[in-house]
C-alpha cells in the first residue's frame, strides 16, 4: 500500500501527487491536518526516513517559534508537537512497503518505487 500525507493547498504535495498518478500509482491520500498522524506513525515514518524529527518539521514556520520550539529540542518533545500540530509537518510525505521519501523534490518519491 501507498500513502502520501497530502495538503492540497501545497503546490509541492499536488506535484507529487500528480506525478504518483501519472506513473499510474493511486495512493491512498491521506489529509494529515485534518487527520493527524499520532506520535507513533510520525516515529515510524521518521524510521523510514531516516531522518531526525526536526528534520520533518516546518522549523521557519511561526508557529514552530509560537510553540518555543527549537531545532535541538528532544526528539519526543518534537515529535509530541507534530502529533499536536499536524500544520508542523513537512509535506507531502510518501509511505511505501516500509519505506518513505519525502517529495522535496517531488521526483524524490520516486525511489521509492
Amino acid at each position: 500500500m501507498t500513502e502520501i500525507w497530502h495538503n492540497p493547498r501545497c503546490s509541492k504535495s499536488r506535484q507529487t501527487l500528480a506525478l504518483l498518478e501519472e506513473r499510474g500509482i493511486a495512493p491512498t491520500i491521506r489529509l494529515y491536518q485534518q487527520d493527524a498522524p499520532t506520535e507513533t506513525e510520525i516515529r515510524a515514518a521518521l524510521a523510514a526516513l531516516v531522518i531526525p524529527a526536526v528534520a520533518l518539521m516546518r522549523s521557519g514556520d511561526a508557529l514552530f517559534k509560537d510553540l518555543g520550539l527549537a531545532k535541538d529540542m528532544e526528539e519526543d518533545r518534537l515529535i509530541a508537537a507534530m502529533a499536536a500540530h499536524p500544520a508542523l509537518i513537512e509535506r507531502p510525505v510518501v509511505l511505501h512497503e516500509g519505506r518513505a521519501a519525502l517529495g522535496r523534490p517531488p521526483e524524490s518519491v520516486l525511489d521509492l518505487f
